[in-house]
């Protein structure tokens, strides 16, 4: 039978594979036998590959540890299987079939048989909710159980550590934890079942002489575009990844799970675990494709609401932080009295920054305010500082004597007047027994005006009110 014909006749993005049984139970390496024309694309993933022929090594094109564990499983087992995974930047959907034609199949040779896996796979850029759900009692019975974990609780990190020791039970694993990863900030947080355990996470990277976020980087590159390591063993990970290698070894873990974790295609996070129990591979594998899923939206979702708080909380010019933080900051001091007294409250004004904006635009203004934060934050950085509005910035500095803000406030009026121009007018306050944070700031405020009159006598040409009242 000419199998090119055949494979020509099945529609959808079609691929045989061939392996041989060895007398001793093992396996040979796969082989690629043919590829009808819809799914040529594979025949190109591999540029340095050499031409195709019927029989080439399939890792000649790609080496996806999971695709090798079903074909080897269905064609050694005569066993249809079905996968549906993100990996490689899509959802794949993907049937694996035995085929046992006598046209097509090998008979028994000198101790070996040779058989066939027909791969049939189909994509897409989105999840399809009917194909998550295509999973066995047991393996919905656990996803329920993460899923309440993730939802019991509004503490995100709280959540995440429940979902971390209902994994590891999953997994029958002697060691579990969730590995976040925030691309944008380039951080990473490692929760256990303990909870936030970032002190292991330090050590773990620094063993690898990596930072923890390059751990990430080097997990993602390690699994080479699947979604996941499911390893029996860790001769992958030498061959991968030797520094990480040596880094087992050295906690005595003899089996790896790695499940990436990620939303819209982006990594979020990993699911880590080790020691596992071997024998519910396929369980487990089932099992966390769908915790992933779940656990992809919970964490890009923590993640969003960071950076919008974040947003929100810090001025994006100076990188001060915002009005809104000052105020959220004045109402918890407000409510606790203790802790609101032997406050510093400086209020600071930039001189002369209508003057710049109307005389040489915005942008000016904009980088007279950038070097005006950095000179605040160069005297003041061991306190609060605030954007309060366009010119006006406010500090908060606790536990600062009066002497010690003079102080401060000398060294800064000094060297404003050293630059051509950057320069404050400063007024202070100070919170002791009793005294309320809101009237310590209309004070330093009410004073800094007074600061800023006699600026404007001294410096006419600077002052835009004047040049409104003519």
């Amino acid at each position: 039978m000419d199998i090119q014909s055949w494979i020509e006749g099945i529609d959808g993005l079609a691929s045989l594979y061939s392996f041989d049984i060895l007398e001793d139970g093992s396996f040979s390496e796969i082989r690629l036998m043919a590829v009808n024309k819809q799914n040529e694309g594979m025949l190109h993933m591999n540029p340095a590959a050499p031409p195709f022929y019927p029989g080439i090594p399939y890792r000649n094109y790609w080496m996806d540890l999971n695709f090798e564990s079903f074909a080897y499983k269905c064609a050694s087992t005569n066993q249809p299987l079905y996968s549906y995974v993100n990996a490689r930047g899509v959802w794949l959907k993907g049937f694996y079939i035995p085929v046992r034609n006598t046209d097509i199949a090998a008979k028994a040779d000198n101790g070996k048989k040779t058989v066939y896996c027909l791969y049939i796979i189909s994509y897409s850029d989105k999840v399809e909710a009917d194909s998550m759900s295509q999973k066995s009692s047991e393996v919905a019975n656990a996803v329920m159980e993460v899923s309440i974990k993730i939802h019991e609780t509004p503490d995100f990190y709280q959540s995440m550590a429940d979902a971390a020791k209902e994994i590891k039970k999953i997994c029958g694993a002697e060691k579990c934890s969730l590995y976040t990863v925030d691309k944008n900030r380039r951080t990473c947080t490692f929760i256990s079942e303990e909870g936030v355990r970032d002190e292991y996470l330090e050590t773990f990277a620094s063993e690898m002489g990596r930072t923890p976020f390059e751990v990430a980087e080097a997990w993602e590159r390690d699994l080479a575009l699947s979604d996941c390591f499911l390893l029996e063993d860790l001769k992958v990970i030498e061959e991968r990844d030797p520094e990480w290698y040596r880094s087992l070894c050295l906690h005595n873990i003899h089996n790896i799970i790695l499940f990436a974790i990620r939303s819209n295609q982006t990594l979020v996070g990993f699911i880590w675990a080790a020691n596992y129990d071997v024998a519910a591979t396929e369980r487990i594998k089932e099992t966390l494709e769908l915790c992933s899923f779940l656990l992809a939206a919970v964490i890009y979702n923590n993640q969003l609401l960071a950076r919008l708080e974040v947003k929100s909380m810090v001025d994006e010019l100076t990188q001060l932080k915002s009005r809104n933080a000052l105020n959220e900051r004045v109402e918890y001091y407000a409510e606790d009295k203790e802790n609101a007294q032997n406050i510093g409250v400086v209020f600071a004004d930039l001189n002369g920054l209508k003057s710049v904006n109307d005389k040489k635009g915005h942008a000016a203004g904009d980088k007279l305010l950038i070097k005006a934060a950095s000179l605040l934050k160069t005297y003041f950085g061991d306190c609060e500082i605030y954007r309060a509005g366009g010119d006006e910035f406010v500090i908060l500095c606790p536990d600062i004597t009066e002497v010690e803000m003079e102080k401060r406030l000398l060294k800064i009026r000094s060297l404003s007047e050293e630059t051509e121009d950057v320069s404050f007018a400063f007024g202070t306050a100070f919170c002791e027994e009793d005294h309320d944070i809101r009237r310590a700031i209309r004070s330093a405020d009410e004073r800094m005006y007074k600061d800023k009159e006699a600026y404007y006598l001294n410096h006419p040409e600077k002052d835009r009110r004047a040049r409104k009242r003519i």
